[in-house]
């Protein structure tokens, strides 16, 4: 269903090298919006590339408190569309604490419009979504991509549409709410070198399931600045087994082999990652099930 403050992306954005920063994208819909407008403003900043965390259907304290801890775990940039003030109030003061930047990117448009029309709207109440059944599979979807996160519930990845099965720092959680935004009930798990999926998966012949790797340079930047923000980077330069390889290419390179020759076994397809904003992801993977659809039909 995701360093530092806000001096974190200026501290690597060196002529030659690539900036990876967090951002997380809080809404209280799907975020779908949120994302395609950091994406297109992120074109005028070539070379920088961004980890983000969508956080859905934030509508309840309890919903903000799991968004507050994971911004605890991996502070960055904060990105809102939030309607309800008591929600926001809580957003930006924990932001304006830990010295975030924080923005509610509806704020302006809402301004410029009630100044046009004359009105005092002031976004005190979220926007009524259309009721239909459109909507209700999308919250389905969403639902089930969220109880589906990180190889959770295998019992009932059956119900699926899409699995995808990915290294780490593949993108997997965004791409799968993303996916489930358009409808497709979508599960990812994680794949760890020398560990076996789930039997239930290699069984399941109804899914369209696809591995997502990246490149080995790729991944071990950003596992890198994973390490650097859990405190483990000092871990990582003395040795400690896992911690040791999590980030090292050609620990990296074997993984993303070993994922390739068994999707190759199995028949799944593979998707490169690897500079792919999470919507062309996305539509790969919608192509894919759709031309599956029509063959099975």
């Amino acid at each position: 269903m995701n360093t530092g403050n806000n001096s974190h992306a200026g501290a690597n954005t060196g002529a030659n090298a690539r900036s990876f920063f967090h951002v997380h994208l809080v809404s209280d819909s799907t975020g779908e919006g949120l994302r395609q407008l950091l994406d297109k403003a992120l074109l005028f900043f070539p070379g920088h590339q961004p980890i983000a965390h969508t956080h859905p259907l934030v509508r309840s304290a309890a919903d903000m408190a799991r968004v507050l801890e994971q911004l605890e775990e991996e502070p960055g940039l904060v990105l809102h569309g939030l309607s309800d003030r008591k929600l926001r109030k809580r957003l930006e003061d924990h932001c304006n604490e830990q010295g975030l930047a924080c923005m509610g990117l509806l704020d302006p448009l809402v301004e410029m419009l009630s100044a046009w029309l004359n009105t005092n709207e002031k976004l005190a109440r979220s926007p009524r979504p259309a009721l239909d059944e459109h909507y209700f599979a999308r919250m389905r979807a969403l639902d089930f991509a969220m109880m589906h996160d990180d190889g959770a519930n295998v019992d009932s990845l059956h119900e699926a549409d899409i699995i995808l099965i990915g290294l780490s720092r593949t993108s997997k959680t965004p791409t799968s709410i993303y996916l489930a935004n358009q409808g497709y009930r979508t599960a990812n798990i994680p794949f760890i070198a020398g560990q076996p999926l789930p039997q239930t998966v290699l069984r399941l012949k109804g899914p369209l399931i696809v591995g997502l790797v990246a490149t080995s340079n790729a991944l071990s930047g950003l596992r890198g600045n994973r390490l650097e923000d859990i405190g483990a980077h000092g871990m990582n330069r003395q040795g400690g087994g896992q911690v040791r390889d999590y980030a090292d290419r050609r620990a990296i390179a074997a993984e993303i082999r070993e994922l390739k020759k068994l999707c190759e076994r199995h028949g799944w397809p593979v998707i490169d990652v690897t500079r792919r904003a999470v919507e062309e992801t996305a539509a790969m993977i919608i192509k894919l099930h759709q031309q599956r659809q029509r063959q099975d039909g």
